[in-house]
């Protein structure tokens, strides 16, 4: 029989605050969360691109300083969320062997790897310090969350690109149903705002090159958009099955339907042009949900603001839904928090739970001149969803041709 599978927990660390409740306030007020780089790395590499979505609260000033000694940051990203979301479920009292972690991340310790090597060529390899590997394992994170909550049911790393945290969700969603835990904290993290991935993310032109006005930078849909601008943080949700949440008498804010994980097959970099598979696992998930196109009321867009990807979503969108998308209001959050990559997805899950239980879609900013070819229904400014029961998709897609899409119903 398949079960009810619901969101009681939110929290996350991002460009635009240091709480969900900091993070979705910051984004219904259109606030940009990229900056200029002030590091002293950036002059001394001569990086290209000069700005960021850097997380708006530091690490340092939420955890203990043994934590920061001994995470990456994008475990102690993890950590922030995890316990923020943990404690926004009411910390429940789950047996360890029920409780369950399905984390992800599109690069995982990047800044311990870089960092390692650097000591390893200047200082020699006794210099190197002993935690290096645990640190630098893209399962950190998950494994930083599954140990400070006891977390004995199982502890997965799903490392899909950009793709990362919507399907770490599809396998919360399909662990509860087989019974595997009664609670699952899934999401994601990234940090890799460091000069090496910087360059190369530049070196194919997939980044944003407004180094004069960083907050504009990031601009889905818009006719002069020209890359992404690269976002770094963590959200996770917690996720059990409605009769749990409702026998310790949890607050509920939205119904995961589950979704859908599938590939292009096209290219290492490049969507499919015409957004096929996306289209595919769209349907997909709108069917397994038992709902029809016409029951979508709004759609989180992965949109990232390049040229190429933002057009590509949208032909899968006008695949699927053909007039009826029209009639649908669309968000693409990353004008506001930049691109998180592997956090991305878990990151646009919580702003569409968000949107579902106050009733309000979060708006796109910098969109002045929109691309004719999109021919969306873009919000711009918070717009409220009409009453009744409400169905959302949130969309991810990532390098390598990887789609998850998952879908949310208003409770």
């Amino acid at each position: 029989m398949t079960k009810k599978i619901v969101i009681t927990g939110i929290g996350a660390t991002t460009p635009l605050g240091g709480t969900a409740v900091e993070t979705w306030t910051a984004l219904l007020a259109g606030e940009s969360g990229a900056t200029t780089l002030e590091q002293a790395w950036v002059a001394e590499t001569a990086i290209p691109v000069t700005f960021a979505a850097q997380a708006r609260v530091k690490t340092a000033d939420v955890l203990q300083r043994f934590e920061v000694k001994r995470l990456d940051p994008s475990s102690q990203f993890a950590l922030i969320a995890g316990r923020e979301a943990w404690a926004d479920a009411g910390s429940p009292e789950v047996e360890p062997e029920r409780l369950a972690v399905d984390w992800a991340t599109g690069i995982g310790g990047v800044w311990t790897l870089l960092d390692a090597w650097d000591t390893l060529r200047e200082r020699g390899p006794r210099r190197v310090l002993p935690m290096t590997v645990p640190m630098l394992m893209p399962n950190g994170p998950g494994a930083a969350i599954g140990m400070d909550l006891h977390a004995r049911a199982g502890i997965t790393t799903v490392v899909s690109a950009c793709a990362s945290s919507t399907e770490a969700l599809v396998n919360a969603y399909n662990r509860l149903q087989a019974g595997l835990a009664d609670i699952v904290i899934a999401g994601g993290s990234e940090a890799a705002i460091h000069p090496l991935p910087i360059a190369s993310f530049a070196a194919m032109q997939a980044l944003s090159t407004r180094n004069d006005d960083p907050a504009t930078a990031s601009r889905p849909y818009d006719v002069t958009r020209d890359g992404f601008v690269l976002g770094e943080g963590a959200a996770a949700l917690v996720i059990e099955t409605e009769e749990h949440a409702k026998a310790r008498g949890a607050h509920i804010y939205a119904e995961l339907l589950g979704g859908v994980v599938n590939s292009d097959a096209y290219h290492v970099t490049a969507p499919d042009p015409e957004g096929s598979a996306a289209a595919r696992a769209m349907v997909s998930t709108i069917e397994n949900a038992g709902a029809s196109l016409a029951d979508v009321s709004h759609i989180n867009a992965h949109a990232t603001s390049t040229p190429v990807g933002d057009i590509a979503e949208y032909k899968a969108l006008r695949r699927v839904f053909g007039d009826l998308l029209d009639g649908i209001p669309v968000s693409a959050t990353k004008a506001s928090t930049g691109h998180l990559l592997g956090g991305a997805g878990a990151l646009e899950a919580f702003f569409t739970v968000k949107a579902l239980s106050e009733r309000m879609a979060p708006p796109t900013i910098n969109l002045t001149s929109q691309d004719p070819e999109i021919t969306l229904d873009v919000v711009t400014t918070p717009r409220a969803l009409p009453a009744g029961d409400l169905l959302a998709l949130s969309n991810s897609f990532g390098f390598g041709g990887h789609n998850a899409v998952v879908a949310f119903r208003s409770v």
